[in-house]
């Protein structure tokens, strides 16, 4: 079974929450792929403070924060991929999305040690904004961004969805979004590559 997590990192369950579940339910069409959402609405999770205690003291989270974040440094590497999904703020990704992905800081202890650690891991991006060309691409960018710096293997919609899926919601929540058909449709296309891909880097990673 390949195990996908979509983090949706809206405030709210509005538009991208719609997407992200839509995303799931396409995803699943492909055999034995199971996924998971992860939402970050009403979550409390602080940013990063740069400090380096984590990494100092050799532990794999933050040593400063409880809160929400709870096990997620150690529990988001048991999947075989992600999507990582945002509306979009200001042109860029949510500050809720923001935090939660500035909180692994600690897996440079892992990948100094074996930086193809993440090579076998797929991740996919996803983001809706209220007006057509809105930031989608620049909040996509910067969820992408994330999965480079974690070394994993990038996954995009292909011909004419070069990055990832951008939706426009029209800000009218859900069903804006659900009458964006292109752009929905375009959901459906890295939903399905991503759990291809996930498999397909699975079924070909090494034995340790």
């Amino acid at each position: 079974m390949t195990r996908l997590l979509f983090v949706c990192g809206s405030a709210r369950k509005a538009s991208t929450a719609y997407a992200v579940e839509q995303a799931k339910a396409y995803a699943e069409e492909i055999a034995d792929v199971s996924v998971d959402i992860l939402y970050l609405a009403g979550k409390k999770i602080a940013p990063c403070m740069g400090c380096n205690a984590c990494v100092k003291k050799g532990v794999p989270h933050c040593v400063l924060y409880n809160d929400d974040m709870a096990d997620w440094n150690t529990r988001l590497w048991e999947y075989d991929g992600i999507l990582l999904a945002s509306p979009v703020y200001e042109m860029g990704i949510t500050p809720q999305l923001s935090g939660f992905l500035s909180r692994f800081r600690a897996e440079y202890l892992i990948q100094k040690d074996d930086p193809n650690c993440r090579l076998y891991m797929a991740g996919a991006a996803l983001a809706v904004g209220g007006t057509r060309n809105g930031g989608q691409e620049c909040a996509i960018n910067t969820l992408l961004g994330w999965f480079h710096t974690q070394g994993m293997t990038v996954v995009n919609g292909g011909l004419g969805v070069y990055a990832g899926a951008a939706v426009w919601s029209q800000d009218r929540m859900a069903q804006g979004a659900a009458e964006d058909e292109k752009g929905m449709a375009n959901v459906k296309t890295v939903a399905q590559r991503l759990a291809l891909i996930a498999t397909a880097l699975k079924n070909g990673k090494p034995q340790e």
